[in-house]
């Protein structure tokens, strides 16, 4: 499941000339600790949005194929499209997903260097639910 999240996390998040994508900061970790800590409605969220974006492209781009098999110019017109869907609950679940993904991506120690922003402290563990 994690590479099917990975997957829409990198469409929304890509790399640009001036920023690196999600795809370059710690994401394979990241989503591990976040299944970890994360609760159960909040998690199901990011399942179900990475389920609905990789489905979608027949309704976003009219291509009956995931979205992890369209070009890169494809997913990068169905990850705008997913984003701005006439449907609240299509654009829930991408929000869902930006959501988890920014948290991600916002903590890069590169991606802050080059928003002139210090890198973050590390995680003190000191707040966890059982």
């Amino acid at each position: 499941m994690l590479w099917l999240i990975r997957h829409a996390l990198c469409d929304l998040y890509p790399s640009t000339d001036e920023l690196p994508g999600i795809e370059q900061a710690s994401l394979d970790e990241f989503l591990r600790r976040f299944r970890r800590e994360t609760n159960r409605a909040t998690w199901a969220g990011v399942v179900l949005g990475a389920w609905a974006y990789t489905a979608a492209p027949i309704l976003t781009v009219g291509m009956p194929a995931p979205s992890f098999l369209l070009s890169r110019r494809l997913r990068e017109l169905h990850a705008e499209r997913m984003g701005s869907a006439p449907f609240y609950v299509v654009r829930q679940l991408t929000f869902v997903l930006k959501m988890v993904a920014g948290l991600c991506w916002g903590a890069d120690p590169e991606v802050r260097a080059r928003m002139n922003l210090p890198p973050l402290p590390g995680d003190p563990g000191t707040w966890r639910t059982e």
